[in-house]
């Protein structure tokens, strides 16, 4: 069948989207086109598939290629897509003719050799997946390189294969040769980890304890109004420890937060703060613009 369709995750901001990549071979002159507002990361995408499916023993069809990159009017700029087009290509040629690719999620930028060399932000990628997951109402298996793959199984429910190259992902997908080893899920120090900051070790401020308390009780503003050095920074550092657990959903969307902005790809039950400097204008503080 000359016509191929895969599924993968891009993110909008923090919001992930599922994109679909569709692959279609027809006759006339030998050409690649990417369409779906592919950015300069996604096009030169074209070479690195073309020799990665050379170099781990597949035929490069001498055909028109068309891959599709929908939804159309969402811009995209991410290597990951690389895996995803390739098994397309080799599907749409009838090189992967028994693959079922309905539930898999592919992530993953090949090399020129064919290997899978990393993909950014694997834990939000993870937790995207466990998402779409749910929104299918199915099984999803999520596809990436071994070393994010294992980052990814700290995400439960949901299945991690990690694949070293092309040709291991292909021969998976086909049942042929060495299956891919499911991640075994990592389990989280969720319940566990505290906050490192705690009010209990605050001496004095009891007036202002008490009125954090309240706050956090009720779910209230509060605003700490002092001259430099009178403790409303160490005070509001220390609110976490007034609050529940963190719900584990909020956690993971967090943590995905957190992954995103690269600063961690582990699932982290901290809260966040932060600490804006006391100068900083409304606009630095939550936008503007005409649309405000």
């Amino acid at each position: 069948m000359p016509l191929a369709t895969l599924h993968s995750l891009t993110f909008v901001g923090v919001r992930p989207v599922a994109v679909q990549i569709e692959v279609h071979l027809s006759a006339g002159l030998p050409s690649f086109a990417l369409v779906g507002l592919p950015d300069t990361e996604i096009r030169e995408s074209k070479e690195r598939v073309r020799s990665a499916l050379l170099n781990s023993g597949f035929e490069f069809p001498s055909q028109r290629i068309t891959v599709n990159l929908a939804p159309a009017d969402l811009p995209k700029g991410s290597a990951a897509f690389d895996l995803a087009v390739a098994l397309g290509i080799a599907s749409a040629s009838g090189q992967l003719a028994k693959a079922d690719l309905s539930d898999w999620l592919f992530a993953g930028e090949l090399s020129l050799s064919g290997a899978l060399t990393g993909v950014r932000s694997p834990f939000a990628l993870a937790v995207a997946a466990r998402k779409e997951a749910r929104i299918r109402q199915r099984t999803i298996k999520l596809m990436m390189p071994k070393a994010p793959a294992r980052l990814a199984a700290t995400v439960p429910d949901l299945a991690v294969f990690g694949a070293g190259n092309l040709f291991e992902a292909a021969a998976h997908l086909v049942g042929h040769g060495q299956p891919l080893e499911q991640q075994s899920h990592l389990a989280s120090n969720h319940s566990s980890t505290t906050n490192p900051l705690d009010m209990a070790e605050v001496i004095g401020h009891q007036t202002a304890k008490h009125a954090l308390l309240t706050a956090t009780a009720g779910q209230h503003h509060i605003r700490l109004v002092g001259p430099p050095g009178s403790g409303k920074s160490m005070l509001a550092q220390r609110v976490g420890s007034l609050m529940p657990p963190l719900p584990f959903e909020d956690s993971l969307e967090i943590s995905a937060i957190r992954s995103l902005k690269g600063e961690s790809d582990m699932l982290s039950p901290q809260r966040p703060f932060r600490n804006p400097h006391p100068s900083s204008t409304m606009a630095a503080l939550i936008g503007g613009g005409c649309y405000f």
